[in-house]
């Protein structure tokens, strides 16, 4: 999310004017192509790791398992990631953008084969936990990537990129998959034939972009995972935890169990419901990180915090009286508080850090996010199976909502902080 996926964008070899600097290869694809193929297959990687969402509910009916079996499919994802993220997110800067880059996509298209053949679960937890390396691996160098073809007259391109690709990829991906599993055929597999055949195109174009970091020696020294946060940094960090915690979990609940809340609590069996579900949160997230990336990151915060609050509120209200409008409205709301979290969060991390501290310090935060992106929702697929859904989805947002109200709490303290410091 926002500058969260480019913590080299201070460090990128890119030269101040946006031209390439020494040792850059000029290869096929124009700058500006370039930009734009970068930001299409960022698009493309994150519509693919949504894309199982609305289907869950398909293999779920197809294969007999439970709530936990579900969530455990989802987290797998983001152990693999994570790996992905701590052990190659710097590889990169050593060997160059497109070897990596065509390495990720490599292994995404071979995670999406294993979906088309998949018939039992243990092909699905293989298949989830390949897209998450993959995935990973991809994240950060897309976003540096485009760091370095950013174009000089508009600086800021490449972070409005990285803020909205992401969600609108999840979005995208989970109504997608959704419409073709109502309307098309073969309803677990036409959905990934049709990624598998966009991965062999990005793969084509991959090979036509220019190299825009040079080879450096350390590749094999980068591959050791470092996390740590400097001291003077940690208070910041820690302020942003409960905002960090409850927007990425409240991601996790929509993405793995959110088809399932629409077709056992409203009753709506639909595949495109259960992809709706999911782009009513990630859509709105995607606008809103566009539409306030000029605001300051204070402001944005507390905004977000609300937004968090208010929409889970009414997402819960909803599913309590059975309105069905009120929940609709709920997470598009909440969507919002999302976007506007992700993007504030991210970028005060990358205002108060300098270049040598970003790149552990993100590390950090990402290690935060996705894990209350994974555990929250595993939990909650347990708890699902031995207490119920609706049960689950009054804890679960309750605990979503507490930790907004702390996240507005400690953003209070913190701006309080910083004033007295003055």
């Amino acid at each position: 999310m926002p500058d969260a996926l480019t913590p080299r964008e201070k460090t990128s070899s890119a030269s101040p004017t946006g031209s390439p600097s020494a040792g850059y290869a000029r290869y096929g694809l124009s700058r500006p192509a370039a930009f734009a193929v970068v930001a299409g297959i960022f698009v493309l990687f994150m519509a693919a790791s949504s894309a199982p969402s609305p289907l869950y509910v398909v293999y779920q009916h197809e294969w007999s398992f439970s709530a936990t079996t579900l969530t455990t499919v989802f987290a797998v994802y983001v152990v693999g990631m994570i790996g992905a993220l701590l052990v190659l997110g710097a590889l990169s800067d050593h060997i160059g953008r497109r070897p990596v880059l065509a390495s990720a996509i490599v292994l995404e298209a071979v995670a999406v084969a294993l979906f088309i053949v998949a018939n039992d679960v243990s092909i699905l937890l293989v298949a989830r936990f390949v897209q998450g390396v993959a995935t990973g691996a991809a994240m950060t160098t897309l976003g540096a990537t485009l760091v370095d073809l950013n174009p000089p007259h508009a600086p800021h391109r490449a972070g409005v990129i990285t803020g909205a690709a992401p969600t609108f990829g999840l979005g995208l991906g989970a109504l997608g998959a959704g419409v073709l599993a109502q309307y098309g055929p073969h309803p677990t597999r036409l959905v990934y034939v049709l990624l598998f055949a966009g991965l062999v195109l990005a793969g084509l174009l991959v090979a036509a972009l220019p190299e825009t970091a040079q080879r450096r020696p350390g590749a094999v020294r980068s591959l050791r995972p470092r996390l740590g946060v400097a001291p003077r940094l940690r208070a910041d960090l820690a302020g942003l935890v409960p905002i960090l915690v409850a927007s990425w979990a409240l991601g996790g609940l929509y993405l793995s169990l959110g088809p399932s809340v629409a077709a056992d609590l409203f009753g709506l069996s639909s595949h495109v419901i259960g992809g709706l579900v999911i782009g009513l949160l990630c859509g709105p997230a995607s606008v809103t990180a566009f539409a306030l990336r000029g605001w300051p990151n204070e402001r944005t915060l507390a905004l977000g915090a609300a937004f968090l609050l208010v929409g889970t509120a009414l997402g819960l209200a909803g599913v309590e009286t059975n309105s069905l409008t009120t929940a609709a409205l709920g997470t598009a709301v909440a969507g919002s508080g999302f976007g506007a979290s992700a993007l504030a969060s991210f970028g005060t991390l990358a205002r108060i850090a300098e270049p040598a501290e970003r790149g552990e310090l993100f590390a950090v935060a990402f290690v935060i996010s996705y894990l209350a992106f994974s555990i929250p929702a595993v939990v909650a697929g347990v708890a699902v199976t031995n207490v119920g859904l609706h049960e689950t989805s009054v804890v679960y947002s309750t605990a979503v909502m507490t930790l907004s109200t702390l996240a507005l709490v400690a953003q209070r303290l913190r701006r309080g902080r910083v004033t007295g410091d003055r």
